[in-house]
């Protein structure tokens, strides 16, 4: 079914580190103990924050919990500025996280923002809704959707297919001008973005490992 464009979108980083034990000249009973201080755990896979009656598979990607906020800063949006959106329909879910970046160019730029969608819908229903805009391509190796409309609307998103659905992240030019803006304003810098904050996709505390 269709789906309306969400734009629009919160978060606490979580990292997980897991550290082993070395054992070198240990008795039987010291290595007993050090082998069970090296077990590994199994993270316990967080249930989602909201869900749907869909059927349709649950997200595991949260942009608001799964994102450090040191990333985020090295991407060059504040942390301090997220703003959630969430929509939870019969049919789908997006959870919706949106970052300003602390930038302001007198004539240039006041500033980007980056809006983060997590929902599960497929990227080929992505992909035939907005295929007149769209273009495949791929971010480390992942299958993505550069979706860039040529009106002039400031914005530019890359879609990445994940095993739940899709996350876009979409980027708002917010201009201190009145002209058109050119494709590299508007697209210019955001595959680097998604590359660095990718990985988070897979690699969060609502993922079990494979």
């Amino acid at each position: 079914m269709a789906y309306p464009r969400l734009l629009g979108a919160a978060r606490v980083g979580a990292v997980l580190i897991t550290a082993g034990v070395v054992l070198s000249g240990c008795t039987a009973s010291e290595a007993t103990v050090a082998a069970a201080e090296d077990t590994t755990t199994t993270p316990t896979t967080r249930a989602p924050r909201i869900t749907d009656d869909s059927g349709r598979p649950a997200i595991t990607f949260d942009p608001c919990l799964d994102i450090p906020d040191d990333f985020l800063a090295e991407a060059g949006y504040d942390p301090r500025t997220e703003d959630v959106s969430d929509y939870r329909m019969e049919q789908y879910t997006f959870m919706a996280c949106s970052y300003r970046a602390p930038m302001n160019i007198p004539g240039v730029i006041r500033s980007y923002g980056l809006n983060i969608l997590s929902g599960n819908v497929s990227i080929d229903e992505e992909l035939a809704k907005v295929g007149d805009i769209a273009s495949e391509t791929t971010v480390n190796g992942r299958r993505a959707l550069l979706e860039y409309d040529p009106k002039p609307d400031n914005t530019c998103a890359l879609t990445l297919e994940t095993d739940f659905g899709i996350v876009i992240f979409s980027r708002l030019y917010h201009a201190d001008h009145t002209r058109t803006l050119t494709y590299n304003e508007r697209c210019g810098g955001l595959a680097d973005t998604v590359a660095l904050l990718e990985p988070f996709i897979e690699n969060n505390p609502g993922k079990k490992p494979q």
